[in-house]
Order: structure tokens, then sequence, then C-alpha cells
């Protein structure tokens, strides 16, 4: 189903001939958050506000604007961890053409309802990718159906080279470009664009998921594929890894900061960013890949990063169980300006008296020096307090 044959220079310029219209030019903005942060200029490249929520769009569209006659009747075929599904869903239903696409049985839902809701069949098949990819591999070969791979194939890697393009124009003092990589075709497309039209930028790629399971689910495969890493390898100047603390933290600086919702395989250029794990000077394009994240997991992530950063704060201590001792804590805890957010009741314990009760509140505080004050406060009017979080 992959070829070993990768596009031109010259197929990324038709691609962006038959995209204009179709896809949008996503917007860059730059960020005095991060450019601050890191010393240096930096511009987002927001494809998380591209059609269907990700970059893939580009190279679904391109792909299906190639089929021939016969391909068409036959339908299209895909296996995707999301944002490829809804992508060649998408591109399918305004091409007329039918789509079946094949997810993993955990791929995140607001990505498998956005494929059916775009019309495609939706089929959800083991567990990685590669289960997905299988069984999509088997349906092509008794269906005649026509297989868009998410990477592995020229044309698609084609469409997503359109963005390194567009970036050309709209940042051309770039010095660095920072792209996600997973299966690879959007870091090969990019940088085959840019080592074109920009010879000396320095191109760094960025994965995730290096020790097994990661948040950033959209760039989460075994490996990347061998054309793309074979492109790869000539290409980019250096790959990193991050972990999913840092791209938990860029998430959560990315929403509030420049107000932008992207998912954990979109994040993970700022990530690397923030970690200083890109080197270089001069002006840097980090490529925001995509902004569908699963709503459930965002909450986890911005729990998570509000009390890494010192603005949710989780205590437990005891108190006499008798009537007035939760409102006078409650009391003491406003006067220091704490917003309580849930508080918990526990009355049965191996270490608890009968005549004792343990409360555990979970509080939103200003930042780690407020976090500090409250707990000095509560000791010093004889409360003995257990930070949990």
């Amino acid at each position: 189903m992959a070829t070993r044959t990768g596009p031109s220079v010259s197929d990324v310029h038709e691609a962006r001939r038959r995209l204009e219209g179709v896809a949008r030019v996503t917007p860059v903005y730059s960020s005095e958050t991060f450019s601050l942060r890191s010393g240096r200029e930096v511009w987002l490249k927001a494809e998380n506000l591209q059609r269907t929520g990700a970059f893939k769009v580009r190279g679904a569209v391109n792909k299906l604007a190639t089929l021939s006659d016969a391909e068409r009747v036959a339908g299209v075929v895909a296996a995707s961890a999301g944002n490829h599904g809804q992508a060649v869903a998408w591109a399918a239903r305004e091409a007329g053409v039918r789509a079946r696409i094949f997810v993993p049985q955990d791929a995140p839902m607001a990505k498998v309802e956005a494929c059916r809701n775009y019309g495609a069949e939706t089929v959800m098949s083991g567990v990685r990718f590669e289960d997905a990819l299988a069984a999509a591999g088997a349906y092509v070969e008794e269906s005649g159906a026509t297989f868009v791979h998410p990477f592995e194939d020229p044309v698609v890697i084609a469409g997503q080279g359109t963005i390194g393009v567009e970036l050309a124009e709209q940042v051309p003092d770039a010095r660095t470009v920072v792209i996600p990589v997973g299966g690879g075709g959007l870091a090969a497309g990019i940088s085959l664009a840019l080592r074109s039209l920009k010879p000396d930028v320095r191109l760094v790629g960025v994965q995730a998921g290096k020790s097994g399971y990661t948040i950033a689910d959209g760039i989460f495969v075994k490996k990347p594929g061998e054309l793309t890493m074979s492109m790869l390898d000539d290409l980019l100047d250096e790959m990193v890894h991050v972990s999913d603390e840092e791209i938990s933290q860029a998430i959560v600086l990315l929403l509030e900061r420049a107000k932008l919702v992207v998912e954990g395989a979109g994040a993970v250029g700022v990530a690397a960013l923030l970690a200083e794990k890109v080197a270089g000077e001069g002006p840097i394009v980090v490529v925001l890949s995509g902004g569908n994240i699963d709503p459930t997991l965002l909450i986890s992530v911005m729990r998570h990063g509000l009390t890494t950063a010192g603005r949710f704060l989780v205590v437990r201590t005891r108190l006499a169980d008798r009537p007035g001792e939760l409102i006078k804590l409650l009391e003491l805890i406003a006067e220091e300006r704490v917003n309580v957010v849930s508080v918990e009741h526990h009355r049965e314990g191996l270490h608890l008296s009968v005549a004792e009760t343990e409360v555990e509140l979970t509080l939103a505080t200003r930042d780690r020096e407020h976090c500090a004050e409250l707990l000095a406060t509560l000791e010093e009017r004889g409360y003995a307090v257990e930070r949990v979080s």
C-alpha cells in the first residue's frame, strides 16, 4: 500500500493549486509570551484552525483530487487515530466519494464522531494504529477501494507540504521551523518545500511517546514510515523528544496565553521550545498541527497544569467532629482570598478518632507563593495540614 518514491517540489506546488479555495491558508501568530520565555521571536502556525481541525485535510484533498473515475466509484479507505480519518471523511464528502475509516478502539471519541458526522462509515478495529492499518489493508484487498495512507503516500505528503510554501511567504525571515513527527508525512512535506524555498532554514522534528503511551495521540505510531523517514533523514537538521509533562504544560500555556486550543500532537513543538530542546537563534516558527483534543483529556490536562503551576491546591486536615468547625476553617481560607472548589468529609479511617473528621479541600489559588502563604497561615492557626497536590 505504500510507495517508495517521494514527491517533488513541483508536486507540492501542484497540490497548492488544487487546494486553493478548499483548504484554508492558516494564520501565523506572533507570541509575546513564548518569545519572552525562549529569548527569541516566536511565531505559531495555527493548523489547529484548519478545516476538520488539523493539517491532514491538505493531504486528503490532494489525494482525492487525483483519483480516476474508476477509483472514485470504488470509494476510499483510511486508517487513522483520528485526524487523518476526519480529513479523508470530509474530503470524500466534498468530492462525492464513499469513504470507510478504520480507527483504533481507544481513539478519542471526539475524532471518531467527527468521522461519522462527515458521512464516512467508521469501523473501530484493534488497539493501536497499526491494527487499524492492517484491517484497512484487508478491506482494500477484498473491496478494490483506494487506500489513502496517512503518511506513506507521495500525493498526501505533497499536500502537507503546502504548509511549507505558506510559511516561506508568511514568515520569510524565519531561521528555525519546528514540526511534529508521528508518521512523518507532515514533516516530510514541509521540509521538502522549505529546503527548496529557504535552504538555510533550520528544520527540527519533534516526537513524543518514546517510552509508550502519550497524550499526543495524533503522533502515537509505532514508528514513522519508511518513505517519510528516508526523506526526513536527508531533510531534518535534528529530531528531539518531549515528555507528556512537557506537552501538558504547553497545552495549558497555549490555551491561557495564546487563546488557542491545541491537542497533544499539535503542542509538541511548543513543548520542545519551552524545554529548551530547540537550538539556534533568530525567529522561530512552531507548527501547531491540530486542535482536536478530547474534552475529557483537556479537562485533565488543565487541572494538572494548574496544579503544577500552583493554581490548584489539594490539602487534608482534621477537625473536631462538632458543629461550626468546618465553617471556621472555610472562613479562614476565605480571608486569604482563596476559592474553595470542593470539600470532602471522611469520618471513617484507621487513624481517625471517634471525635474527629478528616476534610479534603480542593482550592483555587493565584500562584505557588499564594499556596505557601495559605499553608503557613493554616499551620499558625493550629491546623495540621497534609498537602496532597
